[in-house]
């Protein structure tokens, strides 16, 4: 069964061209130009209740925009959206009751307070009764290792410490559906597998249906099998995650250690050279050739060490950015 369904989704944003000087000031008063920005067209993607889904796109994609309307937060131009069943830009009570959001350049948490203030304004807020605030905080708490640090004011919290308790109010009154926005933005790989680790076990736990947007390709490898790829507002890619190399048609990367100096033109007879510093070398070659490619590699060259790699996912994925072709 379907939690999120997204249909033909888009969203535009009108603004005007401002250009420098107090003539161009003074001529916008009477006349100006308006300009659209489409920074989502026709997005249509189901995703099934339980499911941990991995949201990629560069930097303006429509990403963000996406989840905000998801959210409620804003309200569409074209198409349409459910949300367990709701339609989220009518804000109805019982579905602000079910979903939850977290933004890792944003914060819930009251600054100046200390964490356990916020979460019991969270809790009034989504009515949630005193012996389940309780069990929760305490649950969520001790996963995470934070259960000293709620009586500390936020302030005086690392970026780390900060996001963590985010995620337990979020989570305070155990929302169905779980939007992330770069939930590990700027924190440290031992923050990151601490979130990472805990999200795994609360999704396995409460199948939790869970939205992640994320620059760093660990968090998406280790939580999501299937990802979305937005590019320019339009999903590119919708599927699997292991298959993007393979739909790209990607090369094999040959990795070899030399006991001579060779120059680079002697490699370049084997595939195309991405790096060379005389006695190592890294080749790009065609996935079909790579067997007779590494066996004229060893006959003709001094090879000390030999290596057969594929494509990295993350590279991949970056070349998804790059086309304007859609692979759903």
């Amino acid at each position: 069964m379907s939690a999120i369904v997204v249909q033909q989704l888009s969203k535009s944003f009108q603004y005007y061209k401002k250009e420098v000087g107090l003539k161009s000031s003074i001529r916008n008063l009477f006349h100006r130009q308006m300009l659209v920005k489409e920074a989502v067209k026709d997005v249509s993607f189901e995703i099934a209740k339980g499911e941990i889904v991995g949201f990629l796109g560069p930097n303006g994609a429509g990403k963000t925009t996406t989840l905000k309307m998801l959210t409620g937060i804003l309200f569409p131009t074209g198409g349409h959206a459910t949300v367990l069943d709701y339609v989220p830009w009518e804000r109805k009570k019982a579905f602000k009751r079910q979903f939850s959001i977290v933004m890792g350049q944003k914060s819930q948490l009251w600054w100046d307070l200390p964490a356990n203030e916020s979460l019991h304004l969270n809790k009034h807020i989504y009515e949630v009764d005193d012996q389940q605030f309780r069990l929760t905080v305490q649950e969520l708490a001790e996963l995470l290792d934070v259960t000293e640090l709620l009586n500390v004011q936020v302030r005086r919290l690392s970026l780390g410490e900060r996001m963590k308790l985010e995620l337990i109010a979020a989570l305070l009154h155990s929302p169905q559906v779980l939007f992330l926005d770069e939930p590990t933005i700027g924190l440290d790989i031992l923050s990151q597998r601490k979130i990472r680790e805990f999200l795994k076990y609360y999704n396995q736990q409460r199948k939790t249906t869970i939205v992640l947007t994320s620059h760093y390709m660990n968090d998406i490898e280790n939580l999501c099998k299937r990802t979305i790829i937005v590019n320019s507002g339009k999903v590119a890619y919708d599927g699997d995650l292991t298959r993007v190399n393979e739909l790209l048609d990607q090369k094999k990367i040959v990795k070899i250690k030399l006991a001579a100096d060779t120059p680079i033109r002697e490699l370049e007879r084997f595939g195309t050279v991405r790096e060379h510093n005389g006695l190592e070398a890294c080749l790009e070659v065609e996935k079909a050739r790579v067997k007779d490619i590494s066996k004229a590699i060893l006959d003709q060259l001094p090879v000390i060490d030999f290596t057969i790699e594929d494509v990295s996912i993350e590279e991949g994925i970056a070349q998804l950015y790059q086309k304007d072709a859609v692979f759903v």
